[in-house]
């Protein structure tokens, strides 16, 4: 890993730290140390990281703000690859715009309603990256990226860019092509409208209001738990089955909203998955339903 980490830095690809906890950079504040995080200053930056990693044969992955995912308590081996600062940059041309995959998504909804362009409305309480909402098809409300997307532009393990069509990117409820052809969007193209600046305000306000109400952002959470099992909803079932407000160690299932773990005092990963594996056994056994994890499990086993 020295060789690795003085190579990143020659190349000047960005901020390579050595050891890094991940707790720092998820939104549930859980996580051991990644290897080596590395926050690339630009595309140029991402690209030469890619190509000094695979060369070195490090196992990476890439990440935006930590939402949506749950890092091991042993922390993560080989590269972490951190969009944010350097792939945050946004162009706008009438109603289409170009945006970086580090880009805050509630931050460019928040910007484009108040230019009364409409289509990001959706997105008002999602406290995910550009990048990781192409990746995941994130969406709420009854939409989601897929709806306002045209095409992204991807880089590949191994070092190709393109851009890929909406069709390209094979996306379906909460998932994209690139969940199973690794791949890191650098920048995306969006196609909105435009609209009522007010009422687009307006009902941006009442899907945050909405989500003030209905779910616990008050402690560190990483968003909804389960995908919902259709025609069911994973927070119903779990409702159902007297789970909510259940804890094992600093974790909980909140007494909020039922799809949703929170951080209610240093809790670890192993909490959380065993939350997650209580859930899962209960409703098989009363519903007969199998629960299948939204949030992304990742690092040493």
């Amino acid at each position: 890993m020295k060789e690795l980490v003085k190579r990143l830095k020659q190349a000047n690809v960005g901020t390579v730290l050595e050891n890094e906890y991940m707790s720092k950079h998820t939104t549930l504040k859980i996580g051991g140390p990644a290897d080596i995080l590395i926050e690339p200053s630009s595309i140029e930056g991402i690209r030469k990281t890619i190509e000094i990693v695979m060369d070195n044969n490090v196992p990476w992955r890439a990440i935006g703000r930590g939402s949506n995912l749950l890092v091991s308590d042993d922390g993560i081996e080989g590269a972490v690859i951190k969009l944010g600062t350097g792939l945050d940059h946004l162009e706008e041309e009438e109603d289409e715009i170009l945006v970086g995959g580090g880009y805050p998504i509630i931050k460019l909804s928040t910007i484009m309603s108040r230019k009364g362009m409409s289509g990001l409305e959706f997105a008002s309480g999602i406290p995910g990256s550009v990048g990781g909402a192409v990746y995941m098809n994130a969406g709420a409300h009854g939409s989601d990226i897929a709806a306002i997307l045209t095409k992204a532009h991807i880089l590949f393990e191994d070092g190709t860019m393109r851009w890929l069509s909406k069709e390209e990117l094979d996306f379906s409820y909460r998932t994209s092509i690139l969940q199973r052809k690794p791949g890191i969007c650098l920048e995306a193209v969006l196609q909105l409208d435009h609209g009522d600046r007010e009422k687009i305000v307006n009902l941006m306000q009442k899907n945050k209001d909405y989500r003030k109400l209905t779910q616990p952002w008050n402690h560190p959470c990483c968003g909804s738990v389960f995908r919902n099992p259709l025609p069911n909803h994973a927070g119903q079932l779990i409702e159902s089955a007297r789970l909510k407000g259940r804890t094992i160690g600093g974790a909980q299932i909140s007494d909020m909203h039922a799809n949703f773990i929170v951080n209610v005092g240093d809790a670890k990963a192993k909490d959380v998955l065993d939350l997650i594996e209580l859930v899962k056994m209960t409703i098989r056994q009363e519903h007969n339903v199998e629960m299948e994890t939204e949030v992304e499990l990742i690092g040493r086993s």
